[in-house]
């Protein structure tokens, strides 16, 4: 279950962390009467009533003439495209209407409080969360309604099916999950939890094995299974032994499904055969990770794409990197793409260089921030698709695998 973003704006020194402590009980933000405190987002992750799990996030603020000012704001601004409810602290600074906009223009919706002056104590807390359950009618709602807006503004979550339909009751599900290096010690990663304990929940059968357990797994069924659900860099491994008419999909594919555009996804993956050298490619990753030598985005995929480029007789090139932005460099490996990686929030406003964009799978992103990356790479004409439908196009297979919705 994704956790709700509640984003606090305002301009520097308006009281946002001294609200957000309060929400939290707890001491989340430091507080001072220093202009500038707060210079990066804090993140603290909280129930609220009537609206569950929540993450409050406490931006560092706009309208600072210092030094920082302006980082400030850009990374107050980089909060924006995964926020699913934003508190607009109004101090009567003339930046207040201009993010107003923003916000409104992001499609968010925007629950605006009294600035520092009014800020509540503790006892209030209870009427602030009341306050995000309610209409936003009042432009100035007072602090004891916040609550009760905030609930009702918070989006339509009904809940959508990692497997899209794909399955049902008894069907017997084969999840292949590879447990290599980049697979976190002890426990498995968040897509395979997630769609494990839905097939659970459907009433399916599921059978856990690792790619080199798969024909052993299959052998051991009375009849083939209703659905192969692999790691997407594995699908080589498995569509060789899987059944040409076994259906077929991946982790990624599937969170493509849930949380994305995935015709935008399969349609965007046509331009992998129009690369030639010299072109940019940016694999934007959700999360932020410290890779190794078998790292899916950084390592794998940048690979696969190189290798599909000089396959086609084209000469190769040393990769160059956009400043601000990490280079996928594999020891060597002279890359025919110029390949750059956005990490966690960090996703370029400009991508007109870009002649293709992979995003990661995207378990630990919300559908917000997923659909708002999607909607920029559209608006700037450049495909974009995700790791799981990118190995199925590079693995040959994209035409036989299943596709949610």
């Amino acid at each position: 279950m994704d956790r709700l973003q509640i984003a606090f704006f305002g301009a520097t020194n308006s009281g946002k962390s001294t609200l957000v402590n309060a929400l939290a009980g707890q001491e989340v933000s430091l507080v001072s009467e220093l202009p500038g405190t707060t210079t990066d987002p804090v993140r603290k992750a909280i129930e609220l009533p009537g609206l569950g799990p929540c993450v409050l996030v406490d931006t560092a603020g706009y309208g600072d003439p210092g030094a920082l000012g302006a980082e400030r704001e850009r990374r107050s601004r980089a909060t924006i495209d995964a926020t699913d409810i934003a508190v607009l602290l109004r101090s009567g600074h003339p930046e207040d209407d201009r993010w107003l906009q923003l916000l409104r223009t992001a499609q968010i919706p925007v629950v605006e409080v009294p600035g520092r002056s009014l800020i509540p104590d503790h006892s209030l807390i209870p009427d602030l969360i009341r306050d995000l359950h309610e209409p936003l009618t009042a432009p100035n709602s007072l602090i004891p309604d916040l609550i009760r807006d905030l609930q009702a503004a918070r989006p339509d979550d009904k809940p959508r099916l990692l497997t899209g339909g794909l399955v049902g009751k008894d069907d017997v599900v084969v999840l292949v999950m590879p447990q290599d290096s980049e697979a976190p010690k002890g426990r498995l990663i968040l897509p395979q939890v997630q769609v494990l304990r839905e097939l659970l929940d459907l009433g399916c059968i599921p059978v856990c094995c690792q790619p080199e357990g798969l024909q052993r797994a299959l052998d051991g069924l009375s009849a083939p299974p209703a659905l192969t659900i692999t790691d997407s860099q594995a699908f080589a491994k498995v569509n060789a032994i899987l059944p040409a008419d076994a259906p077929l999909t991946s982790f990624s594919i599937l969170l493509a499904g849930a949380k994305g555009d995935i015709r935008t996804f399969v349609e965007s993956a046509k331009a992998i055969d129009t690369l030639k050298p010299g072109d940019r490619v940016l694999i934007a990753e959700a999360c932020t990770h410290v890779p190794d030598t078998e790292d899916i985005g950084r390592v794998k995929i940048p690979n696969l794409l190189r290798k599909k480029v000089e396959m086609a007789g084209q000469a190769g090139h040393d990769a160059v990197v956009t400043p601000g932005l990490t280079p996928a460099v594999t020891p060597g490996l002279t890359g025919s793409l110029l390949v750059d990686i956005a990490a966690g929030n960090d996703f370029p406003d400009d991508l007109t260089p870009y002649r293709l964009i992979i995003q990661c799978g995207g378990c630990v992103a919300s559908e917000r921030l997923l659909r708002s990356r999607i909607k920029k790479a559209l608006l700037a004409g450049v495909p974009i698709t995700n790791y799981g439908i990118a190995l199925a196009a590079l693995t040959g297979i994209l035409n036989r695998v299943v596709i949610p919705g």
